[in-house]
């Protein structure tokens, strides 16, 4: 008890960097799930798409980002930057975003939501390395939890911006998905202030951290292990599908998912800072086990009084591991090579959202929601179990391989 006490009372205090990149997190959310719980709905409801066309667009948007992170993560190593990378990739988001407003088909809806995400792949890995290089072991999980749980502010803000705006002016989603451009124009302004990471300075060390630098045999089998989670891990749409499905009403939809953001946003820092003196692995495994939890309880559950709840816990498990996630792929790679490092993490993330959406799809329609899910539940325990083969001790570093403490 007195452990976690002190661990709760020293948090540390962070680089003005770290608060800007995640100012922006926040208001490109607020701008992007101002859209996404309502997409779902839009495209069956008002575009004529089915539960088939949400996995094929969330799915290829995923995979299509996922390869640009790979391109992009190792560009940014190379040319030691990360700052034009994520200048850009957020500007693309930026002004693709509203285009959904003129979306006549679900085609139309696919190809916007393609340009947006092609942003994300450009920006994603570079911004991890860059927030990566203003923390050191001892505040990694802080300042990725942090990140997150700016992130998920602006996705409550959203939510609930679209809904008092649909409560005033219903059915108006078009011009709801227009007026997004005004958050993601300030969320590039956060950024015209961050200054680039310096990049690392090379002397003899214990391990090696230029851009060539291997990222090891533990750090591919970290991402085996959560290629696996991924394949179980589908699309949140078909969660809010669910729950329309057993009763809950459109104008409920964005304030569930406002909610559900509320507790992510309140355990991501916690559990990145327990994790900074404690067990990431261990932290991890524990929202995986939330995970197979929920899926299973959805498997089995058709009230909505008991699926609201549910989709709420989903946020625990959020909030345990996306922070956590990342503070190990920093711990586990050479400084150098954090880009090529973060953009192989969301590519492996990314494809196993594809084949997890695609598959999520299939079986919803042949077999039905509940078998989809209990799949999802059955790769989550497999994958809690197999973390705790893994070595995740992070990889010694010299004290002039960076200085995380620049800005």
């Amino acid at each position: 008890m007195a452990r976690l006490s002190r661990l709760f009372g020293n948090r540390p205090r962070l680089p003005r960097p770290v608060w800007l990149v995640s100012w922006t997190s926040f208001f490109t959310d607020t701008a992007s799930e101002a859209i996404y719980p309502i997409m779902p709905l839009y495209l069956t409801r008002t575009l004529g798409g089915t539960a088939m066309a949400i996995g094929i667009i969330e799915g290829a948007a995923e995979a299509l980002n996922s390869v640009l992170k790979i391109l992009s993560g190792r560009l940014s190593d190379r040319w030691s930057a990360r700052k034009p990378f994520v200048m850009a990739g957020y500007g693309i988001s930026t002004l693709a975003r509203p285009l959904v407003a003129l979306a006549t088909s679900w085609l139309h809806v696919l190809a916007v939501r393609l340009t947006d995400r092609v942003g994300k792949g450009i920006r994603a890995a570079p911004r991890d390395a860059l927030l990566a290089s203003w923390a050191d072991p001892a505040t990694r999980g802080y300042v990725f939890g942090l990140h997150r749980a700016m992130d998920h502010a602006g996705a409550i803000v959203g939510p609930l911006l679209a809904s008092l705006f649909l409560w005033f002016f219903p059915e108006q989603y078009r011009t709801l998905f227009a007026l997004t451009l005004i958050p993601g124009l300030m969320a590039v302004a956060m950024l015209v202030p961050v200054p680039d990471a310096p990049a690392p300075r090379e002397a003899a060390a214990p391990a090696p951290s230029g851009p060539a630098a291997p990222l090891g045999r533990r750090f591919s089998g970290y991402l085996g292990v959560l290629f696996l989670f991924s394949l179980g891990n589908s699309t949140d749409a078909f969660l809010l599908l669910r729950l329309s499905d057993v009763g809950v009403g459109v104008a409920w939809i964005p304030v569930a998912w406002a909610a559900l953001h509320v507790v992510k946003a309140l355990v991501s820092p916690i559990a990145g800072h327990l994790s900074d003196g404690m067990s990431r692995r261990g932290i991890i495994a524990t929202g995986w086990l939330l995970y197979a939890g929920v899926y299973g309880g959805f498997a089995l559950a058709s009230s909505a009084a008991t699926l609201v709840p549910l989709f709420l816990l989903y946020g625990v498990y959020y909030g345990l591991t996306e922070g956590v996630e990342k503070a190990v792929v920093a711990d586990l790679a050479p400084a150098g090579r954090r880009g090529a490092a973060f953009g192989a993490y969301h590519a492996v993330i990314g494809i196993g959202a594809l084949a997890a959406s695609l598959v999520f799809a299939g079986i919803w329609k042949a077999a039905g929601a509940p078998a989809a899910f209990a799949l999802g539940a059955a790769l989550a325990l497999a994958s809690s179990v197999s973390l705790f083969r893994l070595d995740l001790s992070p990889i010694m570093k010299s004290s002039h391989e960076e200085n995380p403490r620049h800005q």
